[in-house]
């Protein structure tokens, strides 16, 4: 006899079980997905809507799994009652997702704690191919029942480990568009601009599938205190790996890491830009790699997420149109 479904749990921190695991969910990144993401962010590269790239045929964006992996938990929760905010996001690229293949999620929620009053949940997840080769790995941190416009830019620039991100740049020195050996210490990269619409931002944030948040919903975003939609972190996320995917190449999609922090409000209609400065070579799990200050900017100058990027160098590819 069939088991009737199981009713899913209100997203509450005091629900959170810990650990708590997740999947396995499957998920088909098919031509119809891929098209769907290169609108929400505004990529339409010829490696992903065309017939080839470095790895072959066509691939999915670096983040065309980034909200099936952050909301992993909606296996469990009833996405319509998380009133979460995206504080940290980390990202580890390991392997290209083919265009049409299968992808399977797992995760569990690892850790919960408290902090001045609000309640923080850590979510770890995979997303692995067909063949069971790891394509890409997230850790993010979330406040949990937040209410945004009590808690949107009151969070710090600082890292757990008392790094910041300064946004300086070598006085004089023209930005670069590829990553290379021997780039000095504070070279600008060459910056990514983005408009973001409230179009896109449905899309990205799950709108269509009947979702309604602080990022689809403008009445939602008025009932948590904002003047406006925010843009979803995860969607910042995705400019950042567009602009790094251009800088480091092929190399991002199989050693890219990315470690970000969410310290200021975008909402519908902002200009955002993506800008980065080389700290400097180091060593990677594939070979001599490259350090970089990243960051997300409004046009007055305040940033709106901050953090770290690293990938292997690698000799230069045919990259076509990014």
């Amino acid at each position: 006899m069939p088991q009737a479904p199981t009713k899913k749990k209100e997203a509450l921190y005091e629900l959170v079980e810990i650990p708590e695991e997740f999947g396995p969910v499957e998920v088909v990144v098919d031509e119809e997905r891929v098209k769907a993401f290169a609108f929400a962010v505004d990529d339409y590269g010829d490696w992903y809507l065309g017939e080839q790239s470095p790895f072959g045929g066509p691939i999915g964006h670096p983040l065309v799994l980034a909200n099936e992996l952050l909301f992993l938990f909606y296996d469990k929760y009833d996405g319509n009652t998380a009133r979460g905010l995206h504080t940290h996001e980390k990202l580890t690229f390991l392997s290209p997702v083919r265009r049409g293949e299968k992808v399977t999620l797992t995760g569990s929620y690892v850790a919960k704690y408290e902090r001045r009053g609000q309640g923080y949940v850590v979510l770890e997840a995979v997303a692995r191919g067909e063949d069971g080769r790891e394509l890409v790995r997230h850790r993010g941190i979330e406040i949990m029942r937040a209410h945004a416009g009590s808690v949107v830019g009151r969070r710090s620039a600082a890292a757990s480990t008392g790094r910041r991100v300064t946004g300086e740049v070598a006085a004089g020195t023209a930005p670069v568009d590829r990553a290379r050996p021997g780039l000095a210490p504070r070279t600008p990269i060459t910056p990514l601009a983005k408009h973001v619409t409230q179009e896109q931002m449905y899309v990205f944030s799950w709108g269509g599938r009947g979702y309604r948040n602080v990022h689809t919903d403008p009445g939602r975003a008025a009932e948590s205190g904002l003047d406006a939609t925010l843009v979803q972190a995860q969607q910042q996320t995705s400019f950042v790996t567009q602009a790094m995917t251009r800088f480091f190449g092929p190399s991002w999609l199989t050693s890219g890491e990315l470690d970000m922090r969410f310290i200021s409000p975008a909402f519908a209609g902002d200009h955002l830009t993506v800008g980065g400065a080389v700290l400097g070579e180091v060593r990677t799990p594939h070979g001599p790699g490259l350090e970089l200050e990243v960051w997300i900017e409004r046009p007055n100058g305040v940033k709106t997420g901050v953090g770290w990027a690293v990938a292997a160098l690698t000799e230069p590819h045919h990259t076509g149109t990014h």
